[in-house]
């Protein structure tokens, strides 16, 4: 190669060294801005999809709430129709509530019953002490 073409190689490799240097030099800092702009509409569309997912959440346990109010609601109306049957049915029906009470009795033969005396105060356990037997003879 002749000096020539050399110069002209050399001058040619430094035109685009400095022209990659001059458009490193002008675009960094725009490259940074674009980056940063970027960046920052990343984390607003990062923002904007929590909140709408808090919203959602949010609007699922009020409808959840709401129905479950709802539920409980039509439960208590149940229980309250309930009470009024029954409640109904055993007003002067007391040879049903004396049956029931005697049934009740049998299925449960350790049952301790206590029995009023003449001043309407029970007979407590008379029976059902041992050192109170061993006393009385």
């Amino acid at each position: 190669m002749n000096t020539r073409s050399i110069i002209s190689l050399s001058t040619f490799v430094l035109l685009v060294f400095t022209g990659l240097v001059i458009l490193g030099l002008w675009g960094c800092p725009k490259y940074k801005v674009y980056s940063q702009r970027m960046e920052g509409e990343a984390l607003l569309a990062h923002a904007q999809a929590s909140k709408e997912v808090a919203v959602a959440e949010a609007r699922a346990k009020m409808e959840s709430a709401t129905m479950l109010a709802a539920a409980d609601t039509i439960r208590a109306h149940g229980v309250a129709r309930s009470n009024q049957i029954i409640g109904e049915s055993l007003r002067n029906n007391e040879a049903y509530l004396h049956w029931l009470w005697i049934d009740n009795i049998e299925k449960n033969p350790q049952a301790v019953i206590y029995v009023p005396t003449e001043a309407n105060l029970p007979i407590l356990e008379a029976g059902r002490r041992p050192w109170l037997k061993d006393t009385a003879r």
